[in-house]
């Protein structure tokens, strides 16, 4: 993972800097955020979490909130290729911003709210999300980035009774859901949602209270902070996407492996930006779809490593690796060509200059543990 991003100085920092100092914290620029990349260790940090729970600062991402009269979304699925007029209350969906051409802007998290809609954008696109979706909608809605708001995700599988203590109700959240809480009588948006491969929450909360969660949460029931770093694994493990590294706009869906974001009535019939490229990949394939790969020994393919197939031919890059501590070894994505994708196809690495062997492998590499509920 690639943890530093060119930006102006000074860097951003979230509500809770001075917090992740006191605890040790080595700080890195990310998405121009000082933000901790590890406490005691990236290791020790994901396997914390894969076994019991452990917290994450995302309030460098995006809350942007989007409210029309009428409740009327519908001209988001333009951009955003969504069902509005199908999405519940409280429920969420991952779905992406999409470009002329079908590429990724960006991914996203939607949730309708009471009040209409929120969306969880990432930190180094929300600015530019937010223009261009204001851009695309119009005078008629009243579209906010809330920065007053910080973002806190707990995940792990004791995540939801250690927080049903502390904001009663919570964990009785379905998957993909959301509500208001209460929480030291101050009114919160709570999500069952997250992304590490855990069931999890992630709690919208003002700037000038998020402090004190996060310590009642350390303090009474020693719950961990975690850094980017475990975040890179755990989600690499679960086989999500980083967007700028996985996804890009040259990526649509199709090539990403998100098919299964976009609605079956929207991959028959059309009616989002750049159409006519993904109904075409739906049918004939793209010629690079994005894959698992195992490499053979210990040896990390690290983003930008080119794939070769078995017959020495470039077929092509690596965009994450790391080593997975749940699988006990190196793991990582990328794209090739369609004809070289299937589970267990031989590939070549090139690593310091030399091809090593490894395969196409089913992701995720680690099985998925959320609420069934």
């Amino acid at each position: 993972m690639n943890l530093s991003t060119k930006t102006q100085a000074p860097a951003l920092r979230t509500p809770l800097y001075d917090f992740h100092k006191s605890l040790g914290a080595r700080l890195v620029n990310f998405a121009g955020y000082e933000m901790p990349v590890q406490y005691e260790g990236i290791i020790q940090e994901h396997i914390l979490v894969r076994k019991s729970a452990g917290i994450f600062d995302v309030s460098h991402m995006g809350q942007l909130f989007i409210k029309h009269p009428e409740n009327d979304f519908s001209k988001l699925t333009t951009i955003i290729p969504i069902n509005f007029d199908k999405l519940e209350l409280h429920q969420s969906k991952y779905s992406f911003l999409l470009n002329g051409d079908g590429g990724i802007v960006d991914d996203l998290i939607v949730t309708r709210i009471d009040e209409g809609l929120q969306i969880i954008l990432n930190a180094a696109c929300k600015y530019n999300d937010s223009t261009l979706i204001k851009n695309h909608l119009g005078y008629s809605f009243d579209i906010q980035l809330n920065e007053n708001l910080s973002l806190i995700a707990i995940q792990g599988p004791k995540a939801a009774s250690i927080l049903e203590k502390f904001i009663k109700g919570v964990s009785k959240l379905q998957f993909m859901h959301g509500n208001k809480f209460i929480y030291n009588d101050k009114k919160i948006y709570v999500t069952r949602s997250g992304y590490t491969g855990e069931d999890g929450f992630e709690i919208s909360i003002e700037n000038i209270y998020v402090k004190n969660l996060v310590e009642e949460l350390v303090n009474k029931e020693k719950v961990k902070l975690i850094g980017l770093g475990a975040r890179d694994s755990l989600r690499l493990e679960a086989g999500l996407c980083l967007y700028g590294h996985d996804l890009s706009p040259t990526t649509t869906p199709i090539e990403a492996n998100l098919s299964w974001a976009i609605p079956k009535n929207l991959k028959e019939d059309g009616g989002f930006n750049g159409d006519k490229i993904i109904l075409h990949q739906i049918k004939n394939n793209p010629k690079r779809v994005r894959v698992g790969i195992t490499p053979e020994g210990k040896a990390i393919a690290r983003e930008g490593v080119k794939i070769f197939s078995k017959n020495n031919t470039e077929i092509g890059i690596v965009t994450s690796g790391t080593f997975g501590p749940s699988v006990d070894g190196p793991i990582s994505m990328g794209y090739v060509d369609f004809n070289s994708s299937k589970v267990g196809e031989k590939l070549l690495l090139k690593i310091r200059d030399n091809l090593l062997p490894a395969k196409v492998t089913k992701l995720p590499f680690y099985k998925k543990n959320y609420a069934k509920h």
